[in-house]
């Protein structure tokens, strides 16, 4: 028999994660409000928060009391608070910055979408159309600019992130040209080919993706003169011969999609090249709170979805790739290694 005592635990852990929205919340309005940004290495009160944010400081201090519970923000034996680990990290000048994911994991789509998760699951695709009457990335591009700009921040901050965490970890093996497919700037090309200086790279992504590559591969930057800019969509053909090609999160829409992607490198490519696949996984993976969390937004908006290990190297081989080694790039993410059959 299970006593009150045993069950107290589990109760109010169940009870914490149904306010979970009230968390994710807090942590958005607190980026908005530039919260972090305000609060320096001395320990500052309430008041004097909210006086640089522009908040009334009663409510403010109710904000951070919840977010201290969860260590973002520390409140001090005076009553003051001071940063932490995580706080930190909603700063808009911290290397490790956070602050446009948490507003893109919070934008006010997700706030709709979210309840809908029944249904998608009922029927096993997205609700996004449903909403709003058009797809995923038509909407946020023609009726939601503001959001469409914090999407474009948080990729551009994830992708700054892990490509110097890609380029640690490549062996180029004698390549002498790489492409970076879907590669939205080019960051990780980028760092590939500082590091690398014998290699010429090719960056391919939709037009108005490339227009906004990296400074660096632009004309007049220091990687132009070993760069071509293509504008294209994978997923129609592949207008790309290379060495080494590198696919790095984006093979999360529908299987069909996948699968043309897959193939169209497979065409294109030389006998021999290499094809790097990389991705957030939802096994294996010490991030799987946040990669299974990812995955149901995917199911939400897109349609989509983040593989396992096993659905990743299946969707690779039924392209035609003979898959290698699997290794891990960081806490998120994993490189899957495959080459063109003769």
């Amino acid at each position: 028999m299970t006593t009150a005592s045993e069950t107290t635990v589990p109760a109010m852990r169940l009870r914490e994660l149904v306010f979970g929205a009230a968390c994710a919340a807090a942590v958005r309005a607190a980026a908005r409000l530039g919260v972090a940004d305000a609060l320096g290495d001395a320990p500052a009160t309430a008041e004097e928060l909210a006086a640089e944010v522009k908040a009334q400081p009663g409510a403010l201090r109710r904000m951070l009391r919840a977010l201290a519970c969860y260590g973002i923000f520390e409140e001090d034996a005076d009553g003051r608070f001071v940063h932490t680990h995580m706080s930190r990290l909603l700063r808009e000048d911290d290397p490790h910055s956070l602050r446009y994911i948490a507003l893109w994991c919070t934008e006010p789509w997700t706030w709709d979408a979210w309840p809908l998760l029944d249904e998608a699951v009922r029927k096993g695709g997205g609700v996004f159309k449903d909403l709003y009457g058009k797809e995923f990335f038509d909407h946020l591009h023609e009726d939601a600019p503001e959001s469409a700009h914090v999407f474009n921040r948080a990729m551009t901050t994830s992708s700054k992130q892990s490509a110097r965490d890609v380029a640690e970890l490549l062996d180029l093996g004698g390549a002498k040209t790489v492409a970076d497919i879907g590669g939205g700037q080019g960051h990780v090309l980028a760092e590939l080919l500082e590091k690398h200086p014998g290699v010429r790279g090719t960056l391919l992504d939709l037009p108005r993706v490339v227009a906004a590559a990296d400074p660096r591969l632009l004309e007049g930057g220091s990687l132009a003169d070993r760069t071509d800019i293509v504008p294209g969509d994978c997923r129609q053909a592949m207008p790309v011969a290379a060495d080494l090609y590198i696919i790095k999160n984006i093979l999360e829409w529908d299987d069909d999609s996948t699968r043309r992607t897959l193939r169209n490198i497979v065409a294109a490519a030389r006998p021999g090249a290499r094809v790097l696949v990389i991705e957030n996984l939802v096994d294996d993976t010490p991030s799987m709170k946040f990669t299974t969390s990812m995955d149901l937004l995917l199911l939400l908006n897109v349609g989509g979805a983040k593989h396992t290990r096993q659905s990743m190297i299946s969707r690779m081989s039924d392209a035609g790739l003979l898959v290698g080694e699997v290794r891990p790039v960081n806490a998120y993410l994993h490189l899957f290694e495959s080459v063109v059959p003769d």
